[in-house]
C-alpha cells in the first residue's frame, strides 16, 4: 500500500479508536445518577472517581509520549487499548467504590498512548497545509464518542441498565484490534534506527513555548471535562431532565463541537494552502475558540431555561471547536518529527490535571452551594487564562531546531 493509503487507513482507525476512547471515558458520566444510587456515592466519591481517571491518564503522558517516539507504535498502542477495554468491561462487575476507583485508574493508563499516537502519525505524514484537517478529524472522534456515550449511553441505561452497558462497550470494542494489527506500519512511524539527535527532556522543558501549549491544554481540559463528567448530572438534577431527554439534549454540544472543529480544521487548512501565514492562521483560531468559549458558558448556568442554557452551552463548545481544530497542528509544527509525541506527551499531561481539578472542584461546589453556577463561572476564567498564555507565551509558531 502507498505511502498515502496507509496513512488514510492510519488516520481512520485513529479516529474510530478515538471514538470508543471518549465513549468508554464518559460512560461513567452518563450512568452516573444510578451508579452514585446503587453503590450508595456522595457527590464527592463520585467527584472523585470522574477525576481518578484523569490520575493515571496525566500521569501516564510521560510515558506514553516516550513509548511512540521510541517503540513500534502499532504494538504500543494495541496493548494501549487492550488494557482500557478491559478496564471499562470491568465497571460492569463491580461492587464497591474502591473497585470502581481501580478499573477508573486502568482506564485512564491505557488511554493515555491515544493523542501521543496520533500526533506522532499526523506529525509524519501530513504537510502543514493537511494537518488542520487530519487533526479536526481526529477532534471529531473525541466529540463522536461523548455524543454517542450520552445518547446510546443514556438510552441503554435507561433501558438496560448501567452494568449491561458497560460490559458491552468495553468487549465489544475490542474487535477494533483486528484491522489495526493487520495494517503494515511503515518503518517511518516506528522509528527504531539511529536518527539526528533527540532532544532531551530538559531541552524541551527549557522552552516558553511548550508551557504556554500546556497552560492552553489546562484550560481546555478543565472545561471539557467539567462538562463531559458533570453535563448529564447538572442536566437531570438542575435543570429537571429525564434520562430520556437528557440522553438527546445533552449530546448536542458534542455534535456540535465535532462539526465545528470539522469546519475549522477544513478552513484553516484553506486559508494556510491559498497562502496566508500558518501561524497566523492557527494562532487566531486557538486564541479566539477560547475567549469566545469563555464568553458563552458564563451565563449558562444562570439563564431560567433549561432551553436557553443548553444553547448557551452548545454556542460554547462551537466555538471551543476552533480551537482544538487546530491546537495539535500549533503543538505538531513546534516539535517537530523528533519530538511530536514526547511535545505532547507533556502538554498532555499539564492539560489533563485541569481534568484532575475540574471534576473535585465541582463536586466540591455543588456540595457546597448546591448549584452548578460558580463551576461555570470558574470555567470561563480558566479559558481567558488559556486563551493569554497561547498570545503572550507561545508568539509567531514555528518549527523548534533542535539541533542548533
Amino acid at each position: 500500500m502507498r505511502k498515502a493509503g496507509v496513512a488514510n487507513v492510519l488516520l481512520a482507525l485513529l479516529v474510530a479508536s478515538l471514538v470508543i476512547n471518549y465513549l468508554d471515558r464518559g460512560a461513567l458520566s452518563v450512568s452516573a445518577p444510578q451508579i452514585s444510587r446503587d453503590l450508595q456515592l456522595s457527590p464527592a466519591d463520585m467527584g472523585v472517581l470522574f477525576s481518578a481517571f484523569f490520575w493515571s491518564y496525566a500521569s501516564f503522558q510521560l510515558v506514553a509520549g516516550a513509548l511512540v517516539d521510541r517503540y513500534p507504535l502499532r504494538w504500543v498502542y494495541a496493548a494501549a487499548f487492550l488494557i482500557w477495554s478491559l478496564a471499562t468491561a470491568a465497571v460492569g462487575l463491580v461492587e464497591s467504590f474502591g473497585a470502581l476507583l481501580v478499573a477508573r485508574l486502568f482506564l485512564g493508563a491505557g488511554e493515555s498512548v491515544a493523542f501521543p499516537a496520533s500526533s506522532k502519525i499526523i506529525v509524519r505524514f501530513f504537510p502543514e497545509e493537511r494537518r488542520g484537517l487530519a487533526n479536526a478529524l481526529v477532534d471529531v472522534g473525541t466529540k463522536a464518542g461523548p455524543g454517542l456515550s450520552t445518547l446510546l449511553g443514556g438510552l441503554a441505561v435507561a433501558n438496560y441498565g448501567w452494568r449491561a452497558m458497560f460490559l458491552v462497550a468495553g468487549l465489544g470494542s475490542l474487535v477494533w484490534l483486528i484491522p489495526w494489527l493487520l495494517v503494515r506500519v511503515p518503518d517511518e512511524i516506528v522509528e527504531t534506527g539511529a536518527v539526528a539527535r533527540r532532544p532531551g527532556w530538559g531541552d524541551m522543558l527549557r522552552l516558553r513555548q511548550l508551557w504556554g501549549t500546556s497552560i492552553g491544554m489546562f484550560a481546555l481540559g478543565y472545561v471539557w471535562y467539567f462538562l463531559l463528567s458533570w453535563l448529564p448530572t447538572y442536566l437531570v438534577q438542575e435543570r429537571g431532565l429525564s434520562m430520556s431527554s437528557m440522553a438527546t439534549l445533552g449530546s448536542t454540544p458534542f455534535w456540535a463541537m465535532g462539526l465545528s472543529s470539522l469546519a475549522g480544521g477544513w478552513s484553516s487548512d484553506r486559508c494556510i494552502a491559498r497562502g496566508a501565514s500558518a501561524s497566523r492562521v492557527r494562532m487566531t483560531y486557538a486564541v479566539s475558540g477560547l475567549v469566545l468559549c469563555g464568553v458563552a458558558i458564563l451565563p449558562a448556568a444562570i439563564v431560567s431555561s433549561a432551553d436557553h442554557s443548553i444553547a448557551l452551552i452548545t454556542a460554547a463548545c462551537v466555538f471551543l471547536g476552533l480551537f482544538t481544530s487546530n491546537v495539535w497542528a500549533i503543538s505538531q509544527t513546534l516539535a517537530g518529527p523528533m519530538a511530536a509525541g514526547r511535545w505532547t506527551g507533556i502538554q498532555n499531561a499539564i492539560g489533563n490535571l485541569g481534568g484532575v481539578l475540574s471534576p473535585l472542584f465541582t463536586g466540591w461546589i455543588v456540595k457546597e452551594t448546591g448549584s452548578f453556577s460558580l463551576a461555570f463561572w470558574a470555567s470561563a476564567g480558566v479559558l481567558l487564562l488559556g486563551a493569554a498564555s497561547y498570545w503572550i507565551m507561545v508568539g509567531k509558531i514555528q518549527p523548534v531546531k533542535w539541533n542548533e
